[in-house]
């Protein structure tokens, strides 16, 4: 499938902003829709203040009552690094508050599934819990927070996933997505949600003035920040404004070694350098070998890592999650190589008749990394797809990513509505969901669940699309610049990292590491020369070759010496 560049359109003029940004970077701005510099301020203070999310005040009496009764909380987390890192915030920011008996409890993906069941429900009884919290999950767990309540245990679902048509029966809901909230931003992930609470709780301690001088200071909790951040990234949730000041927030933190032990050497272990830690890195090199912990075995793991201090176990730790990030790469590449081989046995006649989204399904495929298979089946086809993996003998469990334009998790509650005989359960947002279905009716859902989509979308270009931010001029390919851009951010969902688009001539080219294209490009027309990496992709050149390049202008930082570099997303024999 031919991949196609398009120019990103800028919904504001780049002259509305302050002339002391470097020019490039007033165009990318514009771009993603910033009109001033007060939309660029990332303080702390900035934030959307906590009283503006419902739920808070009555969030806040509940802990705090547990609290001074020396009540027993158990954090109910969720397996993947949004429900880690909420679970480290609410354990974290409790403890800080002087609650003395916290502790927590993250569902096994391959025993339990997903959300505060009732099998949940009945394990955390083991503990004799006055309070359960759960983070980033619970909003559609009716049948396991009614349990909690019957057993007399009082629950705090805080949950940033789209609820259905009714809510569970909590003591207190804390979600910014619930119906009639009006809090200004919708795309907090679950650890922003539960601390907005630890905010909340502090707060309303403060006015009860629960806290002193020298007993029982006030604490900061600036240090949760950085989990804050990591589990931001790593749900790729809507980077809007004030998404962006708790990312920005954490990575200040991260750069100065406030955080965990464990965090640091996460960090280390993926290669990234702490003191300049961006998004990026926290997305494509801490994430996944968070993530790995649940995807391929228990994301305990992963929190033990996170809540560590001790150098020694961290080491340990991340040197368990470093090895089951290399399984999940390995399982994800067959996988990935499974599914193109289903795509090109389709009988379609062309790929502009490929169907509006994507089903798969293979009995080998595995469940915790059906997710990551998705999303790549849908950046190459520009398609929403859900990839399905055996859960039972006749249950299917899929993970959903969808395009621009196509909200995933309303086609699947539309389709519950009209067809409430095939999902067994689904959740999720905009751009990913989960789901569960008879492995019986996978071939009706995929009907149904593509004339929605075709509805909805129409007939879509088939192939991945790079929107680019135009391209660079030969004086403004300097490490300057690339610099510059390197800490413009933070970026990520909904709010990109610049992509820039250019034609170039080969001077040289050699293979590394196996797969990786090591360059120096010419910008065409000039003299100008300049380093440039393709991962994975080995297709030499000859000398003299000329090519449209889709890249972000990166810094290679090798032994010390730094200088700029093309990172390549996209080639293609150019044009004349």
């Amino acid at each position: 499938m031919k991949s196609r560049i398009l120019q990103r359109p800028s919904p504001h003029s780049a002259e509305l902003l302050p002339k002391a940004l470097h020019p490039v970077l007033r165009r990318v701005y514009a771009a993603r829709g910033i009109k001033n510099q007060t939309d660029l301020d990332y303080r702390l203070g900035q934030l959307l203040p906590p009283q503006t999310l419902s739920g808070l005040s009555a969030a806040a009496d509940l802990i705090i009552n547990h609290i001074k009764s020396d009540g027993h909380i158990v954090i109910v987390g969720d397996f993947d690094a949004d429900g880690a890192t909420s679970t480290v915030v609410a354990l974290r920011g409790l403890r800080m508050l002087g609650a003395r008996d916290v502790s927590y409890l993250v569902p096994n993906r391959f025993e339990y599934g997903y959300g505060l069941t009732p099998e949940i429900v009945e394990l955390a009884m083991q503990r004799d819990p006055d309070l359960l919290i759960t983070v980033d999950n619970g909003i559609a767990s009716y049948e396991g927070v009614a349990k909690a309540r019957a057993a007399g245990i009082d629950v705090l679902v805080t949950d940033h996933h789209l609820p259905g048509l009714k809510l569970p029966d909590a003591n207190v809901i804390v979600n910014p997505n619930l119906q009639g909230e009006d809090f200004a931003s919708k795309s907090l992930a679950g650890v922003g949600v539960i601390f907005y609470v630890i905010m909340a709780v502090r707060r309303r301690m403060r006015e009860q003035n629960s806290f002193s001088t020298d007993d029982f200071p006030e604490p900061n909790l600036g240090s949760l920040l950085a989990y804050v951040a990591l589990g931001t990234v790593a749900d790729v949730v809507i980077l809007d404004r004030n998404n962006r000041i708790l990312v920005e927030q954490g990575l200040r933190r991260i750069r100065t070694g406030d955080c965990s032990a464990g965090l640091l050497e996460l960090i280390n272990v993926a290669g990234k350098i702490r003191t300049s830690l961006t998004a990026t890195d926290l997305a494509f090199g801490v994430a996944p070998r968070l993530n790995a912990a649940g995807r391929m075995d228990d994301m305990t793991h992963g929190i033990e890592c996170l809540l560590t201090n001790d150098a020694t176990l961290a080491k340990q730790l991340t040197m368990q999650l470093d090895r089951l990030n290399c399984e999940r790469r390995d399982v994800e590449k067959n996988m990935h190589a499974d599914a193109e081989n289903l795509l090109r046995q389709r009988e379609w006649n062309t790929e502009d008749g490929m169907p509006a989204a994507l089903v798969l399904h293979d009995p080998g495929w595995h469940v915790g990394v059906v997710g990551l298979l998705a999303s790549r089946i849908k950046d190459t086809t520009n398609r929403p797809v859900i990839a399905f993996a055996d859960q039972e003998v006749d249950e299917l469990k899929g993970s959903a990513r969808s395009v621009p334009g196509f909200h995933i998790r309303d086609a699947l509650h539309k389709l519950a509505t009209t067809r409430p005989d095939l999902l067994q359960k689904f959740g999720g947002h905009a751009m990913a969901a989960g789901l569960s279905l008879k492995k019986s009716k996978l071939d009706e859902f995929t009907q149904e669940f593509t004339a929605i989509a075709l509805d909805q979308l129409g007939h879509q270009e088939a192939g991945k699309v790079y929107f680019s931010d135009g391209g660079l001029s030969e004086r403004e390919l300097t490490l300057e610049l690339a610099e510059i851009l390197q800490f413009a951010g933070p970026w990520g969902q909904g709010f990109p990292e610049p992509l820039f688009d250019n034609k170039f001539e080969v001077v040289d080219w050699r293979v590394v590491g196996e797969r990786h294209l090591k360059m120096t490009l010419r910008p065409c027309n000039t003299q100008h020369e300049i380093a440039a990496i393709a991962f994975n992709a080995e297709q030499p050149f000859d000398p003299g070759t000329r090519i449209t390049a889709v890249y972000r202008l990166g810094v290679n930082d090798y032994r010390g010496t730094r200088q700029a570099q093309l990172v390549i997303e996209y080639f293609e024999s150019a044009q004349d």
